[in-house]
């Protein structure tokens, strides 16, 4: 199956997709683009982050240079870990950096260590060929400090910050209250920064060419899905319309779309019409979050869609909030029902009530983005909510049961570099296809 991509065309300068996405990058290769270069200090670096308003790839949005500036100002002698868990079913931006550009995201693990002062690092990861791929090139080029590699299990919760130092600490990857945040008490109770893998990748970018960083900071990746069309893994500028990208990449009658992987919710075709840029959409109530877009064809149930989401997410609950606990499975279960056909008349209403009461009550964002699941769809489709507590629409009476495995895109595995003969590489396109996932994430 092949996707639709932009015309094919080198990246310019200064892109996290790179010139050839399709291969591994190696050492070599990444310093003849200008990585692991000496021109840009710590203090120069931390400035330029500041200027440019990088911020953070992982969901928050958080920025970048005052996170930094956080670890370095609580003292003792930090941490620093890429984190590589990606936990959003419709993502795959975070492991195919880690498979293909490696050393892109280690040279801005070894910048936010000297920015922060940090005296280790780690690598957390589920995906085993990223966990290859990064240990082959810290043998490679080994950094300037301590870097370990740290696997878990792929699961939602295991990408959230308090989870990935409990699990560095020997623990389970699971959420623990807050605060105290990571960083003021990480990893080994040390100041630690939890930065997600393509927020380091922008740093390193931004430190090779401080010149663009206005333009580092404003592009992302993004995965598009759903519709009935190949995912793709594509950077693209803050600004660029949702309906731009839902006409370019093979949906354009797109009825809607599922936002930021779970956590932004459902939105209607009117919304299309925002740009993909964070503050612009959580003013709507939405979220980029992850930069995981999955589009709703003209006849899909926005209905299902949700139910498909929350059945999902109570399945990756903790279990250790039993606000959460029961929450969620409240959630999953009427959104079911109401898919089924069999939601009672009250459904709606108890659905308005838990979206406005659940959010903030769980140790991580899970519940939140179950909550806002409920409150997104009856904002957005109130006509087939109101349909469906009738019966279901012909699409959902033939859905099979809700199990989250059709919301997630499988991950692309990059060849290796260089070639053994030793000639050129050859550029590949600026979108990369992504095949659809059989079986589980």
């Amino acid at each position: 199956m092949t996707a639709i991509r932009l015309p094919t065309a080198l990246p310019p300068p200064g892109t996290v997709l790179g010139a050839a996405p399709h291969r591994t990058e190696d050492s070599a290769a990444y310093r003849d683009g200008g990585g692991y270069g000496t021109a840009t200090g710590p203090r120069e670096l931390l400035a330029h982050l500041t200027a440019s308003g990088l911020r953070g790839r992982g969901g928050a949005a958080f920025p970048a240079a005052v996170k930094l500036r956080s670890v370095r100002d609580a003292g003792g002698a930090p941490v620093v870990v890429a984190n590589g868990e990606e936990g959003e079913p419709g993502s795959a931006k975070d492991r195919w950096l880690l498979r293909a550009r490696p050393h892109l995201v280690l040279d801005g693990l070894a910048r936010a260590a000297a920015v922060t002062g940090a005296v280790r690092g780690y690598v957390y990861l589920s995906d085993p060929v990223a966990a290859a791929s990064v240990r082959a090139a810290l043998a490679e080029h080994p950094p300037p400090l301590p870097v370990e590699v740290v696997e878990t299990g792929h699961a939602y919760v295991a990408g959230e910050e308090t989870a990935v130092v409990r699990r560095i600490d020997g623990g389970p990857a699971l959420p623990t209250a807050k605060p105290p945040r990571p960083y003021e008490r990480g990893v080994g109770g040390a100041p630690t920064l939890v930065s997600n893998v393509e927020t380091l990748a922008r740093i390193a970018l931004t430190a090779a060419r401080p010149r663009l960083r206005d333009a580092v900071a404003r592009t992302t990746l993004v995965t598009l899905s759903g519709a009935g069309a190949p995912p793709v893994l594509t950077e693209v500028p803050y600004g660029t319309p949702l309906r731009a990208l839902a006409r370019r990449y093979g949906t354009p009658d797109a009825a809607g779309a599922l936002m930021g992987g779970l956590f932004g919710g459902l939105v209607g075709a009117g919304a299309l019409d925002l740009p993909l840029e964070p503050d612009a959409l959580a003013a709507a109530g939405t979220a980029l979050g992850c930069g995981a877009v999955r589009f709703l064809g003209p006849r899909e149930c926005p209905v299902a869609a949700a139910a498909d989401a929350a059945a999902h997410l109570a399945a990756e609950s903790a279990r250790q909030c039993g606000v959460c606990v029961t929450g969620t499975a409240a959630v999953a279960g009427a959104l079911g029902a109401l898919a089924a056909g069999t939601a009672g008349p009250d459904t709606a209403q108890s659905l308005h009530r838990w979206a406005r009461g659940l959010p903030g009550r769980g140790a991580c964002g899970l519940l939140d983005a179950a909550a806002g699941l409920a409150g997104s769809l009856l904002r957005a489709f109130p006509g087939p909510v109101r349909a469906h507590l009738t019966a279901p629409c012909p699409g959902c009476a033939q859905t099979a049961p809700p199990d989250g495995r059709r919301l997630a895109v499988a991950v692309p595995e990059p060849a290796a570099a260089p070639h053994a003969d030793g000639a050129p590489v050859p550029a590949g396109p600026t979108d990369i296809p992504l095949p659809l996932l059989k079986g589980t994430p």
